[in-house]
């Protein structure tokens, strides 16, 4: 009797180990493993820049793990995956749920056309600790009605805390057995995804794409700065972080994987540093259950009432603040530490987006957009839900009128100004005291350092006290 074969459809669980849809598919037989670069998908949402390096890499890594068996095709999956099953002889196709919402009703469809040729499509659960639809909270209501959560600390303390326990990582499959198939795919460097231009040549030196480089970083994280994450989190300067989030975006790792390996680690550790992290995996969890439920966050703001906010056009202002030339240090140094690596501070992050939307006053869809190209973590989820948070119109928001101010949070986070001086380097020669406000720097220190106010670096583009009083009075209209 012939060994059946199925396809594994690869997506955004670039990896061998806890792949469930993976373990499924070995069990079952023979598999063909195929990964589509979707050109369906809302022309806004293609991959950005940065995105499209870190896919290159990691489907050249993949592949490598599975001794160079996988597919790879570009187009429309609900075209491409029919002629596939029909011209490998398979009955069967395996997936890992994704949560964006052209993706889940592509997925439906998909399914329905599959089912009425016979064919079983198997999805499961790959990405997420808590599926958005596991977690719901009941009203107070006679009828006891569930509905999403719209507040965090609610939603992971109540929800997820109370929940099953996440599932447990599998380990790879003890063997995997490829169909005796032709390769009907393109080579992965036709797909045409690396930067025509040498953008990206930083990217590499910070980070190394696949499911090796994601396990170095974990057991980097977990050796060196686990227990001191809470401290050392908002120290931009220092690596305090574990910077997995792109390993996450491109499923190279799964969350499970993270918060077992921490778990076992650490134990039920009372640790703040510990908690702090493994609560921060729930920050992400909220993103996607906020997107499934809320499936226009991306577009439209979760708050209705700033549907009215008179966001301002400065396209001067916006290149300033794109290309790290506002004259803000801080603001600067996370922009051009997000150009130059990909990848920006988490702190940082807060402290550029409240430059935006409210020193510029500029609409938090501008920073969304340049993130996505820009970002090699750039995720639906997370980047929709953190800009409508910082902007004040998302869930369990920053308030609109709590104002980020840049010099003081320099001040706080970048006592000495490492990480300015690390991306601004005009600045190197300027005392502690001024790193963070060069144009109140005296003439005369000035000169000794050869600090030009306006030639050396930018002088401000807004005042940052006047354009906060601009932004407080544009709030109040939103209250009218």
């Amino acid at each position: 009797m012939a060994v059946p074969v199925s396809i594994m459809w690869f997506r955004q669980d670039l990896r061998v180990k806890d792949n469930p849809a993976l373990n499924a598919a070995c069990d079952a037989g023979k598999i063909v493993p195929v990964y589509i670069y979707d050109t369906d998908s809302p022309q806004s949402r293609e991959p950005g820049g940065a995105s499209k390096w870190w896919l290159h890499h990691s489907l050249h890594a993949l592949n490598a793990r599975l001794n160079g068996h996988l597919q790879v095709f570009k187009g429309n999956p609900k075209e491409i995956i029919p002629r596939l099953l029909q011209r490998f002889k398979a009955n069967e196709i395996y997936w890992n749920r994704c949560y964006e919402p052209w993706q889940i009703n592509r997925d439906k469809a998909l399914k329905k056309t599959l089912l009425e040729a016979n064919i079983k499509p198997y999805s499961y659960n790959g990405s997420l600790l808590w599926e958005p639809m596991q977690i719901l909270k009941k009203d107070d209501t006679p009828y006891r009605v569930f509905t999403p959560y719209r507040v965090f600390t609610p939603y992971y303390r109540n929800g997820c805390l109370n929940a099953s326990e996440p599932r447990y990582p599998k380990a790879p499959p003890a063997r995997i057995t490829y169909g005796d198939v032709a390769n009907e795919g393109m080579k992965i460097d036709d797909l045409a995804l690396l930067p025509e231009l040498s953008w990206a040549s930083g990217f590499s030196e910070q980070f190394h794409p696949g499911e090796e480089g994601a396990a170095d970083k974990l057991a980097d994280f977990i050796d060196s700065r686990a227990r001191q994450y809470k401290s050392n989190r908002d120290i931009p300067s220092l690596e305090g972080t574990s910077r997995l989030s792109p390993h996450l975006h491109f499923g190279e790792i799964s969350p499970n994987q993270i918060w077992y390996a921490i778990k076992e680690r650490f134990g039920d550790s009372e640790d703040k540093s510990i908690e702090t992290y493994l609560s921060e995996l729930g920050w992400r969890e909220f993103s996607y259950y906020l997107l499934f439920h809320f499936p226009t966050l991306p577009k439209k703001n979760f708050n209705p009432k700033f549907d009215k906010f008179p966001w301002r056009k400065d396209t001067a202002a916006l290149h300033a603040w794109q290309k790290g030339q506002t004259g803000i240090p801080i603001v600067d140094a996370g922009m051009r530490e997000l150009w130059q690596t990909g990848y920006m501070h988490n702190r940082v992050r807060m402290i550029v987006g409240s430059f935006l939307v409210k020193n510029l006053l500029l609409s938090w869809h501008e920073g969304e957009r340049w993130f996505w190209d820009c970002l090699l973590d750039a995720d639906l989820a997370s980047n929709s839900a953190s800009w409508q948070w910082i902007a004040g119109t998302g869930a369990d928001a920053a308030p609109y009128f709590r104002i980020f101010n840049p010099v003081l949070q320099g001040e706080k986070f970048d006592k000495q100004g490492k990480y300015v001086r690390q991306y601004c380097p005009e600045l190197n020669a300027l005392p502690d005291k001024y790193i963070h406000k060069p144009w109140e720097t005296p003439p005369v220190i000035a000169k000794d350092a050869g600090f030009v106010p306006g030639e050396t670096y930018p002088n401000p583009v807004v005042d940052l006290k006047a354009s906060r009083a601009r932004a407080l009075d544009a709030f109040q209209q939103t209250k009218e």
